[in-house]
This record gives structure tokens, sequence and C-alpha cells, in this order.
């Protein structure tokens, strides 16, 4: 399998993880989406990452849909409950934790994408997203109050989609105090960095 990624993002850094606790071969190809160059529509008529080139060729995108596929590849490790309402909250508190990153990254993006100029980035547009993202930590802390991990005694998909998120947001936005703000989430953070899985995927400058 080959999974075509940046090393900064979360999204893909999230399948990256999820390989390594599966303990599943790949070749990881880096893509500069943003690139002049760059080929990614090819694989993935949205032009984002990650793609998942799988044994014959054919691809699958978005990392939600490539965990759970690589998730049912090997009964090693597994991260989300096969049925019923378990899966469904696992795979809520994943939806969550993207969904921060897709507000936070629409506010990166209104603040240093070079096609805007500073008189036509919106205060407003960035308020409503940082708004998404506060009240999301708040929910990922309440959700895992009195826990240890979102899905139990073992951390799962949900506590990897949280943890990359945390992750992405000490890098981007290192002025967020959410370590501060929720220390049950500063300890998750600290408990999977633990883990090869995380310690050797984390961004980079």
């Amino acid at each position: 399998m080959k999974l075509i990624g940046s090393s900064n993002s979360p999204y893909v850094r999230k399948v990256r993880v999820v390989m390594a606790e599966k303990k599943l071969d790949y070749t990881f190809v880096l893509e500069n989406v943003w690139a002049a160059d760059s080929n990614i529509s090819a694989i993935n008529p949205l032009g984002k990452v990650p793609c998942l080139i799988m044994e014959g060729g054919d691809t699958i995108f978005d990392s939600r849909v490539i965990v759970e596929y690589l998730d049912a590849l090997s009964p090693v490790g597994k991260l989300i409950p096969s049925t019923g309402r378990a899966r469904a909250e696992i795979k809520t508190w994943e939806a969550l934790a993207d969904g921060i990153l897709d507000a936070a990254i629409l506010v990166r993006l209104e603040n240093i994408f070079e096609g805007r100029s500073p008189q036509q980035r919106c205060p407003a547009w960035i308020e409503r997203q940082v708004a998404k993202v506060d009240a999301g930590l708040y929910a990922l802390s309440k959700g895992l109050a009195e826990r240890a991990y979102y899905g139990g005694i073992h951390p799962g998909l949900a506590d990897i989609a949280v943890g990359c998120t945390l992750g992405w947001l000490a890098f981007r936005f290192p002025e967020l105090n959410w370590r501060g703000q929720y220390p049950n989430l500063a300890r998750l953070h600290d408990k999977l960095m633990q883990r090869p899985s995380f310690a050797d995927t984390q961004p980079v400058a």
C-alpha cells in the first residue's frame, strides 16, 4: 500500500498512527497539494490528502474512510467497535475531532492565504471558526471526564483522532491554552505521545 500525504497534515497523521498501531506495512509518499506541479487531483479529484493506494492500484480517500478500511484489514489492535452504539460513539468523537481541525484550518488559511489581502480577511469569519474550536474542545474534555480513554481502558480510534487534533493545535496555534484549560485532554495527549506511533509522526516546522 502507498499513503499519499503531508507530514504536517493532522488527517494524514491519523492514518499513519493507525497504520503503526495496526502494524501494517506501507510506503509513505510526500505530496504538497499547494505546489504548482502537484498531481494530487489525478488521485483524488478533491485535491486533498490523505489518499491510500491499495494493492491492485485502487484508491480511497478521506481519513475517516481510510482508517475504517485499515482497521478491518487486521484483527491486531482493534480500534473501532464492530457494531452498535459503541461504534457510533467512537465515530462521533472522531468526527468532532476532525471538525475542530476543519474550523482551525479555515482560520489558518484565512490568516495566511496569499491570494487574499489583509483587507480581504474577515474577522467575523475567523471568530465564528474559533468559536467552533472552543466549543469542540469543551465537548471533548467533557466526554473524557472520569475516563482514561474515550472507549474505556484502552486507546482506540477516538483517542487517536483527538490526539492528532491536539497535536496540530499545539503545532499551529501555540497561543491556545487548551492544556491549561483542559488538563484531562493534556493528560491524554501526554499518554499518547509515549506511544511510538505518535512520537514518530509529530509535525515539524
